[in-house]
């Protein structure tokens, strides 16, 4: 059934889960969030995802990694410098327009400049995630 007052995906990612499952999460309140996440879905391991969506006004100001799968970047508006690292040290980045993805292999370090609001829609194998200072 559909809700009536169905939940933005900018507050309220979602989890895909084993056997297919898309599970709602509680509204997103800031990075101890994703502690939290990957507890509430440890039983999915590596093949669970979140799904999430932001709006970027600024670059960000750390790097992230995930260790355990690949992750989707999809530009949905705006545009988004991707900036990735290999764990040989190579470098690399990837503009992306609307409608137009990357993907984060895992153990790469990435990070994003905008120049102008830019959202992205994220689908993250999110266990073990690092973040360094940029």
């Amino acid at each position: 059934m559909t809700d009536a007052n169905p939940p933005s995906l900018f507050t309220h990612p979602v989890h895909l889960g084993l056997g297919a499952r898309v599970i709602p999460q509680p509204e997103f309140t800031g990075m101890a969030w994703y502690a939290d996440y990957v507890a509430r879905h440890a039983a999915d391991g590596h093949e669970g995802r979140l799904v999430s969506l932001y709006t970027f006004s600024e670059s960000w100001d750390s790097w992230e990694m995930h260790p355990s799968g690949e992750e989707l970047v999809v530009c949905l508006a705006g545009m988004i410098a991707l900036h990735q690292e290999a764990p040989d040290g190579t470098t690399g980045m990837i503009t992306l327009a609307a409608g137009e993805y990357a993907i984060n292999l895992p153990g790469v370090w990435h990070t994003a400049d905008v120049a102008s609001p830019a959202t992205v829609l994220f689908i993250t194998s999110g266990v073990g995630t690092q973040h360094r200072p940029r």
